[in-house]
């Protein structure tokens, strides 16, 4: 879909707020805290970035960027060149990142992270739940809706530049039950909590990435076949290519989005043979259930997978 991108306001150091809107007032698709959206900024340049608005209200998408000047051009190109009354390709929501019913919860954000958690934190707060924020960034000038939480209720602001790392030992060391713990933030963050969560409940801990988790898509690549349960048709899919790349070349329609296993679009239910995930999608539970992949990236156990498609 085409949405207007109404304003575009800087709301901390290198982070801008894009408010986007059907350019007729249709009402948007409705979302969970959470959620993502793909940004179709050109042909080859298509990015995800998390909803940080209300879901109440379906008058409009809000996202938040953060300017990577390292990164692979998507930030700067919305930074640099998107501006307000242009249309934008907006595909989803989608959310793999949904808010689970716990007791508790622990929200751990780095950065640009804090933006799926904040809709997440204004519902746990409508609920009347049991929760606590740790939000850790550069400098308080470069975190993004700082003033909003301190609002909010137990919310810890741990700049770094005035506090060092965050001291994930004392918050994660010793498991909590009843706990759900939400993170969300660069991969430094990321893969300390989960291996602090270790220890913790299975299924407690749950993380989303926007660039795919080191070495995930690393491993040995060999040929297997697929077969399209629907049509009954058997591809070959050789080592150098993957399986979206086949079934692409055979003429069958597939969602795709990021092609790097993190976007979650092109999610495929496997009705028999046991996936080789590569991913930084699934959790640990949905990767040992083998009940979808992403075929983007990850590849073959056995001989043939029998796909839904």
């Amino acid at each position: 879909m085409k949405l207007l991108l109404e304003n575009k306001n800087p709301i901390a150091d290198g982070v801008v707020l894009l408010t986007l809107r059907h350019p007729d007032g249709d009402p948007l698709p409705a979302w969970t805290p959470g959620a993502h959206v793909d940004l179709v900024l050109a042909d080859d340049l298509v990015r995800q970035y998390s909803l940080c608005g209300d879901p109440r209200d379906d008058s409009v998408f809000q996202v938040a960027v953060l300017r990577e000047p390292d990164g692979r051009g998507g930030s700067q190109h919305v930074h640099d060149v998107l501006a307000a009354g242009q249309l934008v390709e907006v595909h989803g929501p989608r959310n793999h990142f949904e808010l689970v019913e716990a007791k508790r919860y622990l929200f751990v954000a780095g950065g640009i992270g804090i933006t799926p958690i904040l809709p997440m934190i204004a519902q746990v707060e409508a609920m009347g739940h049991d929760w606590r924020l740790v939000y850790g960034g550069r400098t308080r000038s470069s975190m993004a809706f700082r003033d909003e939480l301190e609002r909010l209720g137990d919310v810890e602001i741990r700049p770094q530049d005035e506090y060092g790392l965050l001291d994930l030992e004392a918050l994660l060391g010793e498991p909590a039950e009843g706990t759900a713990v939400y993170c969300c933030g660069p991969e430094g963050l990321l893969a300390a909590v989960e291996e602090r969560c270790a220890a913790w409940p299975t299924g407690t801990l749950h993380v989303e990435r926007f660039a795919p988790k080191p070495g995930a898509a690393q491993g040995q690549r060999h040929e297997f076949e697929i077969e399209l349960s629907q049509t009954g048709t058997v591809l070959r899919v050789p080592a150098d290519q993957s399986v979206l790349e086949v079934v692409e070349r055979a003429g069958v329609p597939v969602l795709s989005s990021c092609q790097e296993g993190t976007c979650g679009t092109c999610e495929t239910v496997v009705l028999a043979g046991t996936p080789d995930h590569r991913d930084s999608v699934l959790t640990a539970e949905e990767r040992e259930s083998g009940e979808v992949m992403m075929i983007c990236v990850s590849r073959s156990c056995s001989p043939r997978l029998v796909l839904d498609l």
